[in-house]
């Protein structure tokens, strides 16, 4: 007799979600015993909302909280209430925000909008949104800004999001086809945790020699040229950090803002940027798609912009408030990046500014700042980082992008050359 030999099977799509789940709280999240869990989430990530949550309570979590949004509705509030509704924020809802960060509780927000959803609508009312929110629940976003609280943002599929993604598809295989795009963005190979959180440990490893090479230079600019028409030149501030694979908060925690991660950033000196700059890729922003543009700075400011589609949101998220306009990061991905190679247009910046080099309109980032931690706005404003109530990313990477590194003397090194590291 031959013994009979059975191939093991493959982990269900359910004991990967949980895998992941376990992930996000450990290692993005980074959450503690007795902490309190925050999350914000579509309705569509109910399912995974729930394996986060479970997820949280066996590891010690004090409390999850957690706020669900329907685009559906959200959509229903832009279509026919009034400006005032979007001018104010309900007591109660900026008491919900104000208070998590009082008490110190992870923040996660899941992704799985579509990208979409939100097209058309009167773009006055979401720069009224983002003006009311920052306002009310300046505490909230003060703790994320000033490394006190722990945040992380990561993706969930939703069938809106995959048919966008995978039109071909039909819908129940697109949802699961996006479900393993982003289970390899994230490192997770079938249903190991363990694996992928030590897989991330290695990860974060891996950004020392670059942010360390970079930091050395102490570049004063970075001059950005492609055949696609960019060509601009970035300040950096004196005292400007590279950073990269985590962060770290105030009290030592190390955690994922963002899951995926591949990029190395810092914070330009906000008064500094000249020249014009084109998109590699389409920028979904608040539901709404923006495509084929182009921003031009005159004294760190955008004074002209164009798109093919999307003119009026990218106008109104240049609008948005007085430094709006002005860069807050520099974000450096290699051409040949993990997520580009998938082969994945994911219209998220999540997924998307990992697979390309990026810039951001608003504000900027204290860690990036020597001591910015323990500065006021004000003061990182006076030493060139940027203050805003939005921070938009957008991808400008391409096959052929150079970047230069420019010397307060004038000597120019090569970061990258044609999409790739120029120095290594």
């Amino acid at each position: 007799m031959t013994a009979e030999h059975t191939e093991p099977c493959a982990p269900s799509l359910d004991e990967r979600m949980r895998a992941y789940a376990r992930l996000i709280v450990e290692a993005g999240c980074a959450l503690e015993p007795g902490q309190d869990l925050f999350v914000r989430a579509n309705i569509e990530s109910a399912p995974l909302v729930r394996l986060i949550t479970q997820e949280a309570y066996d590891l010690g979590a004090h409390h999850v909280t957690v706020r669900f949004s329907d685009e559906t509705i959200e959509r229903m509030h832009y279509d026919h209430c009034a400006m005032d509704v979007f001018e104010n924020v309900p007591s109660w809802l900026a008491e919900l925000n104000n208070s998590m960060a009082r008490n110190g509780a992870a923040v996660l927000t899941i992704d799985s909008d579509d990208p979409e959803a939100m097209s058309g609508i009167d773009t006055r009312k979401l720069i009224a949104r983002a003006q009311a929110s920052h306002k009310a629940c300046k505490e909230f976003y003060d703790a994320l800004d000033f490394g006190r609280c722990v945040w992380c943002i990561v993706g969930g599929s939703s069938p809106a999001w995959a048919r966008k993604v995978f039109p071909e598809l039909p819908e129940h295989e697109a949802v699961e086809r996006l479900w393993d795009a982003i289970f390899k963005t994230v490192r997770l190979e079938g249903a190991d945790a363990a694996a992928a959180v030590e897989a991330w440990n290695k990860h974060r490893d891996s950004f020392a020699d670059r942010c360390a090479w970079l930091n050395a230079q102490r570049f004063d600019a970075l001059h950005y040229t492609n055949a696609h028409g960019t060509d601009l030149t970035v300040g950096l501030t004196d005292k400007h950090l590279f950073n990269g694979g985590g962060d770290t908060t105030v009290d030592g925690v190390t955690f994922f803002p963002n899951m995926p991660t591949e990029e190395i950033f810092s914070t330009p000196d906000r008064l500094r940027a000249e020249g014009t700059v084109v998109s590699a890729m389409p920028l979904a922003h608040n539901g709404s798609l923006i495509e084929n543009f182009s921003l031009t700075f005159k004294n760190g400011r955008v004074v002209d912009l164009h798109a093919e589609r999307g003119e009026d949101v990218l106008r109104s998220i240049v609008e948005t408030d007085e430094n709006s306009c002005r860069l807050g990061e520099v974000a450096l991905v290699p051409f040949d990046s993990p997520i580009r190679n998938a082969g994945v247009l994911f219209y998220s910046t999540l997924f998307d500014e990992n697979a390309s080099c990026h810039l951001a309109l608003g504000i900027g980032f204290a860690e990036c700042y020597e001591g910015g931690y323990d500065m006021s706005v004000e003061e990182l404003r006076e030493h060139g980082v940027n203050s805003s109530s939005t921070h938009v990313d957008f991808m400008i990477g391409t096959d052929d992008l150079n970047i230069t590194g420019v010397c307060d003397d004038g000597t120019e090194v090569p970061v990258f050359v044609n999409g790739q590291w120029g120095w290594e």
